[in-house]
């Protein structure tokens, strides 16, 4: 006797019972995984009675963010705008300079090394350079946030220009379009999907070049963001509210890879494959 049922339609093949909780689990199991890590972290610190200077429990990091909210916030909010005006920079920017690198074999030969050596270079290196170079502060951070981000969007419009389909490209020739035409009905398109890969990373990269540029500047007082916070909470041995400024921080990198996640769905699902539903 089978100890699965099978579910029979008319007019269908059998379906086992178990089927419909594949989707319920795949949800499920990271909510789940978290709660359980949470739980295990708090009764830890609890039974070994940890210092909370020394690694606090959830708890107490939630205590931290309702206590510190306004401060907090405050932080957030500096981060955030420094991390979305770097990223639409490097959006706009990677582009721009992906489409001319694109059009020439020289003018890509030329700059790609460069762009390379910008990539390559630490941050930190340059960050003092960059801020000494610049009177205010915050276009400082986001010079540094901005060269962070630039180079996966550069790169991936790269690729994605060059890895047209050559049979539609004859096929362009074949009909004498112009080269507008070309680019705004074959190469932009075809690049889309390298396009929107390289903004995902970039997302990320851009909050990574605004926290990282923050601790090096070690700036204060109102026009502070998270990277301060978490500094200043460190010198005052605040453990809690530095693991509370982390939160902040992983959570806003996950809202940012969700919305990047959503408008390559949104912009990819009637026509790549990538932005096909797993099954």
């Amino acid at each position: 006797m089978n100890l699965v049922r099978e579910l029979r339609l008319p007019g269908s093949t059998s379906v086992p019972a178990t089927a419909g909780l594949k989707p319920i689990a795949v949800k499920t199991a990271p909510w789940l995984f978290g709660l359980a890590v949470l739980v295990f972290w708090e009764m830890i610190t609890r039974l070994n009675n940890v210092p909370a200077y020394v690694l606090p429990g959830p708890l107490a990091i939630l205590e931290s963010l309702r206590k510190d909210a306004p401060e907090l916030l405050r932080a957030l909010l500096f981060t955030l705008r420094v991390t979305v005006l770097a990223f639409l920079a490097a959006a706009i920017g990677g582009l721009v300079i992906g489409l001319f690198m694109a059009s020439s074999r020289i003018v890509e030969r030329t700059l790609f090394p460069y762009a390379v050596i910008l990539q390559v270079t630490p941050i930190v290196a340059i960050a003092p350079l960059i801020i000494i170079w610049t009177d205010d502060i915050q276009i400082a951070l986001l010079i540094c946030a901005v060269l962070v981000a630039f180079f996966p969007v550069l790169s991936n419009t790269v690729v994605g220009l060059h890895s047209i389909d050559p049979n539609l490209s004859d096929l362009f020739k074949l009909y004498r379009l112009s080269t507008w035409q070309t680019l705004f009905y074959l190469k932009l398109p075809s690049s889309l999907p390298f396009y929107l890969a390289g903004l995902r990373i970039a997302g990320g990269l851009a909050l990574i070049g605004a926290v990282v540029a923050e601790f090096v500047a070690g700036t204060g007082g109102r026009a502070s963001g998270l990277a301060y916070s978490i500094l200043d909470s460190g010198f005052k041995l605040q453990v809690p509210r530095m693991f509370a400024c982390l939160v902040l921080i992983a959570l806003v990198g996950i809202a940012i890879s969700i919305c990047l996640s959503i408008l390559t769905r949104f912009l990819l699902r009637n026509w790549h494959g990538s932005a096909a539903p797993r099954r």
